[in-house]
């Protein structure tokens, strides 16, 4: 990556390979002004794609040394390189199995960064401690969101400060459904993930009583029996709405003092399974926050921590680049097989994988899904994938893995979490509206006009990589930040109170 600007009036260019055609602009390019050594054609705003030699129509657009797109017309050195110009097109991709995987130099664990966090029965550590109510079916939302007001209300968590909050984790689902259908099996899987999550110190879960999605058959499918930090109830057996609240309430009172009993000790950082999601993204994601944020991946993988990177419509067009990294070529067409999925789907739905990115991901400079993807990939760093895993399936395996999940950021975080993620960390361009429970999510900024603007919402500035801090030193800044989120610190999301209605399940299949 390097800063283009022959002298210090002339506005500021990233040219990001020397295989590119184009150059990302830091500062405005007005129309008759000189960047790059190219007088500029037209405006050129933040974030966006000047042309810096003649690109012939059809003639691939480059950016990070990839494709990006097409040119669907000739455009001439100086122009505004956007979707007035650009298509999407064809192209080969080498997939090149496991070319560049490599065995990574795990620090022992005496040698690792530590946190303090709750060790939990199960073995897991968690980052959080918190009380959840879930919901079996839509019907029984409500009642669940009563729980949680009637005891915040009553003033007794006060009582018990090693617990971070209840939290009613609503869903609009669960009644007809097939319990032999994708529906029921990504459900069952979500659900059972965030009552096991290691950030939960005791789950309630409330049904209607006559929806699909049955809590003994969820219960049997899992093995669970009612104990001091697990309950269920149902509306219709309990005798309606008062009286299951009325019920809810002292289920969760009777857990608050197990739950309460945890205490934060030392642990390694190994410990961590860190969720990785990009939204509201831009043309300087690519640049900043997300590279900086795969060089954090790469310390807490090598402190023999996990990382997981998701949002498969949005490494469309990258995936070659992590297929390289698989540990095994089993892996990395596993990734291509999820890939080919998505292109299925994406079409018996009258689709196109180019309807992402959105209307604010162009406005801030993105063009087209090829280019979205190879900046959110990076999010990923640079270590060998260790394992490709479907929506909320638990993530056993150490190192940086993948999970198959939609693009839409709710839903994505909520496949992470179910699958065992204890911290996320969330880049954004555009400024996004996110936070999380029971995980707590670290917001990073790509550009400085963004942090600055949304200050109260975003914990890292990543715009001050285009102002020379470098990407390696950004990077150990976030991990200290996830080091110290893990360990208690408060985000601006939590501070806001973010992650109520963030729990998000995937639905897949044909609603009945």
């Amino acid at each position: 990556m390097q800063l283009v600007q022959t002298s210090g009036k002339e506005p500021r260019s990233l040219s990001l390979n020397p295989a590119d055609n184009v150059v990302v602009a830091v500062d405005v390019i007005e129309k008759g002004a000189t960047s790059a050594g190219i007088v500029a054609r037209d405006k050129v705003m933040k974030g966006h794609k000047m042309a810096i030699r003649k690109i012939a129509r059809g003639e691939p657009i480059r950016k990070f040394g990839q494709v990006i797109g097409f040119a669907s017309q000739d455009i001439e050195p100086g122009s505004w390189v956007h979707t007035q110009n650009v298509e999407m097109g064809e192209f080969a991709r080498d997939y090149a199995f496991c070319q560049d995987a490599r065995k990574e130099e795990i620090l022992p664990v005496s040698q690792q960064a530590t946190f303090e966090g709750y060790r939990r029965a199960s073995g897991k550590a968690g980052t959080r401690n918190y009380i959840g109510i879930l919901t079996s079916v839509n019907c029984s939302a409500t009642v669940a969101s009563f729980i949680a007001q009637e005891v915040e209300r009553s003033g007794i968590l006060a009582d018990y400060p090693n617990i971070d909050g209840i939290v009613a984790l609503t869903q609009d689902n669960g009644c007809v459904m097939d319990f032999r259908g994708a529906i029921f099996d990504i459900l069952k899987r979500t659900s059972w993930g965030y009552a096991t999550n290691p950030n939960m110190g005791g789950v309630l879960m409330v049904g209607l009583g006559c929806e699909g999605f049955q809590i003994p058959r969820f219960k049997e499918a899992y093995g669970v029996t009612e104990s001091d930090t697990f309950r269920s109830l149902t509306i219709q057996e309990t005798g309606g709405t008062k009286k299951t609240v009325a019920a809810g309430v002292e289920a969760v009172k009777a857990m608050l003092p197990k739950v309460n009993a945890v205490k934060r000790e030392t642990l390694p950082a190994s410990e961590l399974i860190l969720a990785l999601q990009c939204g509201g993204s831009d043309g300087y994601s690519g640049i900043t926050a997300n590279p900086a944020l795969g060089a954090a991946t790469d310390i807490l993988v090598r402190n023999g921590g996990t990382a997981i990177l998701s949002e498969t419509p949005e490494i469309y067009g990258a995936e070659h680049l992590l297929t390289r990294r698989a540990v095994t070529r089993e892996v990395g067409e596993k990734l291509v097989d999820i890939i080919h999925w998505w292109e299925d789907y994406t079409k018996r739905n009258l689709m196109e994988m180019n309807n992402n990115p959105s209307p604010g991901n162009k406005l801030g400079g993105l063009t087209t899904i090829l280019e979205k993807s190879l900046g959110a990939a990076a999010k990923g760093g640079t270590t060998t994938m260790t394992a490709v895993y479907r929506y909320a399936e638990p993530v056993t395996a150490k190192g940086f893995v993948f999970m198959d999940t939609p693009g839409y950021d709710p839903v994505s975080a909520t496949g992470q979490v179910a699958g065992g993620a204890n911290i996320l960390c969330f880049t954004t361009g555009r400024g996004s509206a996110y936070g999380c429970k029971p995980t707590p999510s670290i917001k990073l900024a790509t550009n400085s006009d963004t942090y600055n603007k949304m200050i109260d919402d975003m914990d890292i500035n990543c715009g001050d990589i285009l102002d020379g801090v470098s990407i390696e030193e950004k990077g150990k800044e976030i991990f200290a930040k996830i080091l110290a989120v893990a360990s208690g610190e408060k985000t601006r999301s939590e501070l806001l109170g973010y992650g109520n209605n963030e729990f998000v399940p995937w639905q897949i299949g044909a609603t009945m």
